[in-house]
């Protein structure tokens, strides 16, 4: 049975109304600094060179050190890690991919400091566990850096609030590196929704559907299954979410307004902690994390979203990533697929389209064409060179490589800090739902009153002409 929600994060308020089901429970939204503006659409001075310090060399870091050597531009000035081999290891990709060797910092819980007070560098790049990201990308920005952070970006509702308020004040950029809206069949379905293919988007899904058995004890000092230990709600909902924001225009015309979570009870991760690490099932069975967790996000302008989460199910990877539309279906998993109301005419080239239908998946032949005509610009640029360097199929590359041309070339990065609050605050609202009996929450505007601004999402980039 879950418990009556308690205030654990200072930041929430929970109004009286929030008794009955029928009424959100709301959460502070705090009143912007004096002196501070929103970072809609900002874009820092371009930088010719991005001088570039790494913290977090365990599981992801090593990997975005070498993607970054194939990338223009750039220099590599600091590796920072707390196990000092780990820190050998990344300068040995240097060496390799024939670099210099960069400043080294380890064996210090506070080495990460020294790397961020260094005044050569212009990004500081956070590979690090969950539990971290907000001080360290909060401090990096007060140093005056720009900060790329893994996913999530933060863990509660106060870490999104100072990331967000630090990066007004220091108008340093905060993108959280969420690689899967550059996945090929992501950056493609986006183009084609852009163009108008699926109608109006009404509703999408995403999730996060990975059975982690494998990987639970490669965590260093086991933080991510205590993180699910302790708390309920979607703690890792960027993957999915982050696409289906983007084709929804969230906080660019619209934004999320209303969510409501529910869970299963949790038991394969309790088994495998009884069975494979000996906890005894009185304890094993206190496991917050519900087995599946499923959150509905209404936005405001009537739109709607679904985000699942379940890291111990024997269930296939998945994102599910859909999107449904007045016109049209878009689907990556189990298999990909396209359902659309569409003329002839829209298609170049392709086969013949007798039989084409809404009730059904177009033909493969079919789906590869409409990939083909509507390749994403930025996948036609790099898909090639992505497939080369890897990371995640090249995702991994092509969000390295946007974020350093845009600060290069001093646009508007693809994601910006209210993206990285969205995206992020989903594990702590869908909490306060759970443990409120599955209650509707309201969505804070993080942008405080600016989510209208912008009309639709577009990715930034140069004029041919420029």
């Amino acid at each position: 049975m879950k418990k009556v929600y308690k205030i654990f994060i200072p930041a929430v308020l929970v109004f009286l109304a929030a008794c009955t089901t029928s009424i959100p429970i709301e959460t502070k939204i705090p009143p912007r600094p004096a002196g501070q503006e929103d970072m809609l659409a900002f874009a820092a001075p371009a930088l010719d060179t991005v001088r570039v310090g790494f913290i977090g060399l365990g599981m992801r870091g090593p990997g975005a050190v070498r993607r970054f050597t194939h990338i223009p531009g750039i220099q590599i000035v600091a590796l920072c890690d707390k196990h000092e081999e780990r820190v050998d290891s990344s300068q040995n990709i240097l060496i390799n991919a024939g670099f210099p060797q960069a400043a080294a910092y380890s064996g210090s819980d506070h080495a990460w400091k020294e790397l961020c007070d260094r005044e050569d560098i212009d990004l500081v790049y956070i590979a690090t566990d969950w539990q971290t990201h907000a001080q360290m990308a909060v401090y990096a920005m007060e140093q005056g850096k720009h900060v790329a952070v893994e996913v999530p970006g933060a863990m509660d509702l106060d870490e999104i609030w100072n990331i967000i308020n630090t990066s007004e004040k220091t108008r340093k950029h905060c993108m959280m590196l969420e690689n899967c809206v550059y996945d090929f069949f992501e950056l493609t379905t986006l183009y084609m929704a852009q163009q108008g293919l699926f109608g109006e988007i009404l509703h999408g899904e995403g999730a996060y559907i990975h059975n982690l058995e494998d990987f639970w004890d490669h965590y260093e000092g086991d933080w991510r299954m205590e993180f699910n230990r302790k708390f309920s709600g979607d703690v890792y909902a960027t993957h999915g979410l982050g696409p289906v924001c983007q084709a929804l225009d969230i906080h660019r015309g619209d934004k999320m307004d209303i969510l409501v979570a529910m869970d299963t009870k949790s038991v394969n991760i309790p088994e495998f902690l009884i069975q494979k690490r000996g906890v005894p099932p009185e304890e094993a069975y206190t496991f917050e994390n519900g087995q599946n967790t499923m959150t509905i996000i209404r936005t405001q302008n009537g739109k709607t979203i679904h985000i699942q989460h379940d890291v111990s199910s024997p269930r296939p990877y998945s994102r599910m990533y859909q999107l449904s539309g007045t016109k049209g279906f878009a689907t990556k998993y189990p298999v990909p697929g396209y359902a659309l109301e569409i003329p002839q005419a829209t298609l170049e080239g392709t086969p013949n389209l007798e039989n084409l239908s809404a009730h059904r998946f177009v033909p493969e032949e079919i789906r590869r064409a409409l990939m083909e005509q509507y390749k994403h610009p930025i996948q036609a640029e790099l898909e090639e060179q992505a497939k080369m360097v890897g990371g995640h199929g090249g995702m991994d590359f092509i969000m390295d490589y946007r974020l350093v041309y845009c600060l290069r070339n001093g646009l508007p990065l693809d994601m910006d800090v209210y993206d990285l609050a969205e995206w992020s605050c989903i594990g702590a609202l869908g909490r306060i739902s759970i443990e409120n009996g599955n209650a509707p929450v309201r969505v804070p505007d993080f942008t405080r009153g600016g989510w209208n601004k912008i009309q639709g999402y577009r990715h930034a980039m140069v004029s041919p002409t420029s």
